[in-house]
């Protein structure tokens, strides 16, 4: 999908952070957006402000991706405006991070019901429109947490991990179909979702616009997995090849930063 030019392309998670710059870069490449989230005003303030910047179509629908019924209106209403849907990028998330000694069934809950179950909704209601049009692109935005557990984000890591696990079991289902898929894994990213933690200068918060363009190269490039930044690579291979050297790491260079807090949310 070289020409982003006249497609369709729904975000979740949409109002803010990584989603409104997603947003963004896909209307200045000719894209007509359709972006979604569940706080109405931001929501509808970043529609208006990306319609101003760009000159592009960028709409917006009130969804939680945690509700079905309006996880269906939001790809009809895509459907309805243009007639196609082209790329979707399940976006929408959740932080939970809870030390395991005091992580409740509810902490996981909470993580699953946006970063696993929200996605998963988002795609299996997209999917059937994609490959009937016989071509698309799905877009699963993770977190290198899924490659590398950071304590104390056990419920956000286990969602992450295994919306990634499936989103490779999906990339390889489609294979043929003229529908790809990509996981995009980001570092840690200048956003509310971890506005409370202070990071040490190797897990510097990136920009959102910078995983926005990771996003966009990987639909354009159909890219199977995209780690961002490119150092957080050297953390994945080492967790792949001699993980209690990864932990290490993670202590020496307190990836977990500091303070914590036990929830912060963005997206859904």
């Amino acid at each position: 999908m070289r020409s982003l030019r006249g497609r369709v392309v729904l975000i979740t998670g949409g109002s803010r952070g990584i989603g409104a710059a997603t947003a963004g870069l896909f209307a200045r490449h000719g894209a007509r957006v359709l972006i979604s989230a569940r706080r109405e005003e931001p929501l509808y303030q970043t529609a208006l402000r990306l319609r101003e910047e760009t000159g592009q179509d960028v709409r917006a629908v009130l969804a939680d991706v945690r509700r079905p019924e309006e996880v269906r209106r939001l790809v009809e209403t895509a459907l309805a405006t243009w007639g196609r849907l082209d790329v979707v990028v399940a976006n929408a998330g959740v932080y939970v991070q809870v030390p395991v000694r005091e992580t409740t069934l509810e902490d996981f809950h909470r993580a699953f019901a946006v970063n696993f179950y929200g996605a998963v909704a988002v795609v299996l209601e997209a999917l059937p429109h994609l490959l009937a049009q016989g071509e698309g692109h799905i877009v699963l935005v993770t977190s290198m947490d899924a490659k590398k557990g950071i304590p104390p984000d056990g419920p956000y890591v286990a969602a992450k991990a295994a919306l990634s696990a499936w989103g490779d079991v999906l990339r390889q289902e489609l294979h043929g179909t003229g529908v790809g898929v990509s996981i995009v894994f980001p570092g840690r990213v200048d956003t509310d979702m971890v506005a409370h933690l202070r990071v040490p200068w190797i897990s510097a918060k990136m920009p959102p616009q910078k995983v926005a363009q990771a996003i966009l190269d990987a639909v354009r490039g159909n890219r199977a997995e995209v780690i961002v930044p490119w150092h957080a690579r050297l953390l994945g291979w080492t967790q792949a090849f001699f993980p209690r050297l990864a932990d290490w790491a993670v202590r020496w260079l307190r990836l977990s930063g500091e303070p914590l807090s036990a929830v912060q949310e963005e997206g859904p």
